[in-house]
């Protein structure tokens, strides 16, 4: 270190005077710039007093000022500090939205019209000026829709075809109903407001196309995302969605490629061929193009193999494919899309893929959309009372068009209305899709302020409805249930709840110790459930984590001879997503995997400690080290919870081959008489004993721990030992109701 140090010194100091050597002798070869410099230095200094000085120092601020003024707007300085703006905005309500159960979407979409003249440009219009200057939207409307173009791609790869091609018989009628139907309100409602918000030289057809594709359309992305955060990702309903959103994203961006067609070319002549154009273009795309990428992802399949040259070349596929479409006069987004349907379907190729885009196009590109479409959203030019009827009377044919066409069809293809009101529900959500066809329309001057901001709003609403008409529907699902519900209170309900995939297992062999799962599963008493701890994650991602998470324990199960319940969420918020699905599913026993570090100055902290408090069931809180079969079980038992004891301990008899030693730790106390104390007593493989001094080498003998939990926090002064001796160790915090237990634990 000193050797470097002295090294670098001396480099510093050679080089640093040869440099001032070399300023010197160039300044002597030209002496008379020199002087010239210096004389004009002194006249000026002799000729101007201390106050022009002083103006002087006063202009040479007032011209750095200018300076950075002219630098902070130009062009490129406006546009980061918009970015900068718009990014940060687009995050706080994003993450604020969803903690209040939306997408995030739904924050990022509010930021952009809190951005635009609705609001930053009617209260601050001086700063609303100073950040989005009318020069400086071109820049911006050019990076937004390159980063729609990204987006786009990730769609089309978002979209599996092969599940389209396995459903479709069953999704076709529930999808092309909720096109056609929502599509031929449009028409009608276009009858009636063509007049008064067309913008001038625009057709009754063009203008009442758009209208009716903009009613019909659905976003597959926000879909995907509330089917993943309701925990339906593998449920025949939330598969039925997914199917048909894909079918109906891909149907309908097909019909809007055609009305893009004729809005642009304006003759019969022209429309038809610029449909002929895309019908090449999708047969190119499909036949040639697919086989081709195919092999590619069946070579490359891993990050270690997926060199620049071949994603430059994926890129390059992308880009040819936009520019394509946008030549031929359809969309640039229109290409982006097929190209991502055609890239390979190989999960492992499309996560790679999909990882080097997704973060930058979703993050920081796309909220610049929103901004963009929140700009020309002038919620201020609804100022009379029969423009916000027309928006109330467009929301409403919006939701009866699509949410009344799909519950229809999907109850007539013969699922129950409650799932058929839910498929219309979740097809009703717009979100960024409509504001993708909106902003289309905008651009081709098909639509008026006035139309584009009443038809923002209308996504706002449908979007943002989702989530609250779903949650209404589990409660009086829930509610049914219980009210109907007449289960026998000893009957355990298990769910099981974990972070890492190897807990899963432990847990599922814990449970089988305990009661006869492969009963429970046949009754629909036993499920297991994993979260991901943040809802921006892709389709893509979330089936990966679903395999992987629910991987090891799916294999105990099938070792144990049943198939096993799984539900897979995204949540911000896990442990009050586990506490909410324990309190659905009707459950009295939840187990959740823990480590030591749970183990806080109060016992329990942090997530565990919350769930404990807040779980009307009873929890058992597993801390696992290395468990595999139970051999030797020691119950540290007290007279207050005893029947609860008693039970676990009957199970476990039954169950198990387990021996099985209960310590009471009170000497004063005797064994209460108690019938049950007395059966379970007659038992051969359980044994009572008084207190024993507890060391580490004693407890080595067992292979399990169970405590109840209270008595563990407040009357137990040996925590330290117990947790850090070999044995694994169960915390039971009883609640009634569960263990045949006749009162809760306080």
């Amino acid at each position: 270190m000193n050797r470097n140090f002295t090294f670098y010194i001396i480099i510093l100091l050679v080089f640093g005077s040869l440099i001032l050597l070399v300023l010197n002798e160039g300044e002597k070869e030209n002496p008379l710039v020199l002087q010239h410099a210096n004389s004009t230095i002194q006249t000026k200094t002799s000729d101007h007093s201390i106050s022009d000085l002083q103006k002087n120092d006063h202009s040479f601020v007032s011209t750095t000022l200018t300076t950075l003024k002219k630098q902070i707007t130009a062009p490129f300085g406006i546009l980061l500090i918009q970015i900068i703006i718009i990014v940060i905005l687009s995050r706080i309500l994003g993450l604020t939205i969803s903690k209040l159960g939306q997408p995030i979407v739904i924050g990022e979409i509010i930021a952009g019209i809190i951005l635009g003249p609705s609001l930053l440009g009617s209260i601050f219009p001086g700063i609303y000026h100073f950040i989005f200057p009318a020069n400086s939207l071109n820049n911006l409307q050019l990076f937004s829709q390159f980063g729609l173009v990204l987006f786009m791609f990730i769609i089309g790869m978002e979209i599996d075809t092969k599940l389209v091609k396995e459903k479709l018989n069953s999704a076709i009628i529930i999808s092309f109903t909720g096109i056609i139907f929502p599509y031929l309100l449009g028409i009608l409602l276009s009858y009636f407001i063509y007049s008064s918000f067309a913008m001038p030289g625009v057709g009754f057809t063009t203008f009442a196309l758009f209208i009716g594709i903009a009613m019909s359309i659905t976003a597959f992305p926000v879909l995907a995302r509330i089917i993943h955060e309701k925990g339906l990702t593998k449920t025949p309903l939330g598969i039925m969605a997914i199917t048909c959103a894909a079918t109906d994203d891909i149907t309908a961006w097909l019909i809007f490629a055609a009305i893009i067609a004729i809005a642009q070319a304006g003759t019969a002549v022209s429309a038809l061929l610029v449909i002929g154009s895309a019908i090449l273009f999708l047969i190119i795309m499909l036949f040639i193009v697919q086989p081709v990428l195919k092999r590619i992802g069946n070579i490359y399949i891993s990050s270690e193999n997926l060199s620049k040259t071949i994603i430059a070349f994926i890129f390059l596929i992308l880009f040819c494919s936009a520019f394509f479409t946008e030549m031929i006069g359809i969309h640039a987004l229109f290409g982006a899309f097929i190209a991502g349907v055609v890239v390979p379907k190989n999960q492992i190729f499309k996560k790679l893929m999909i990882s080097k885009i997704e973060d930058v196009s979703t993050v920081v590109l796309l909220p610049l959309f929103f901004a963009f479409s929140g700009l020309r959203t002038q919620i201020g030019s609804l100022n009379t009372p029969y423009l916000w009827g027309v928006c109330g009377i467009v929301i409403l044919i919006a939701v009866i068009g699509k949410l009344g066409g799909i519950t229809i069809a999907t109850r007539l293809v013969g699922n129950s209305w409650r799932d058929s009101i839910k498929m219309g529900v979740l097809m009703n959500t717009r979100g960024l899709m409509e504001l993708i066809v909106l902003n289309i329309g905008y651009d081709l001057g098909i639509l008026s302020p006035e139309i584009f901001s009443i038809m923002v709003i209308m996504a706002l609403t449908t979007t943002f409805m989702a989530g609250p008409f779903l949650n209404f529907l589990e409660k009086t699902k829930t509610s049914a249930l219980l009210s109907e519900e007449k289960q026998d209170k000893r009957a355990l309900r298990i769910l099981i709840s974990f972070g890492i995939p190897e807990m899963g297992a432990s847990l599922l062999k814990l449970a089988n110790s305990i009661t006869n799962l492969g009963d429970l599963s046949k009754n629909g008493n036993l499920t297991a459930i994993h979260f991901t701890p943040h809802t921006e994650i892709t389709s893509t991602e979330a089936l990966n984590f679903d395999r992987k998470s629910f991987a090891p324990i799916k294999n105990t199960a099938q070792e144990l001879g049943f198939d096993l319940a799984t539900i897979y969420k995204t949540t911000d918020d896990v442990p009050k997503e586990i506490v909410k699905t324990c309190r659905k599913e009707g459950n009295n026993l939840l187990l959740i995997g823990s480590a030591k570090s749970v183990f806080t100055k109060y016992i329990l902290g942090g997530r565990v400690k919350y769930i404990v408090d807040n779980c009307k069931c009873s929890v058992g809180v597993f801390i696992e080290k290395d468990f595999n079969k139970l051999k030797n079980v020691l119950i540290i038992a007290d007279h207050r919870r005893l029947n609860s004891i008693l039970d676990v301990a009957r199970r476990l008899v039954a169950n198990s081959d387990a021996d099985i030693t209960f310590m009471f730790q009170n000497k004063k106390e005797k064994l209460p008489e108690n019938k049950s104390l007395q059966q379970i007593h007659e038992n051969n493989r359980v044994k009572f004993i008084e207190q024993t001094p507890l060391s580490e080498k004693y407890l080595e003998t067992y292979d399990l721990i169970i405590i109840s939990l209270r008595y563990f926090e407040k009357d137990i002064t040996y925590q330290d030992i117990l947790t850090n001796s070999t044995p694994s160790l169960l915390l039971i915090n009883f609640k009634a109701d569960t263990f045949s237990i006749d009162e809760e634990e306080g």
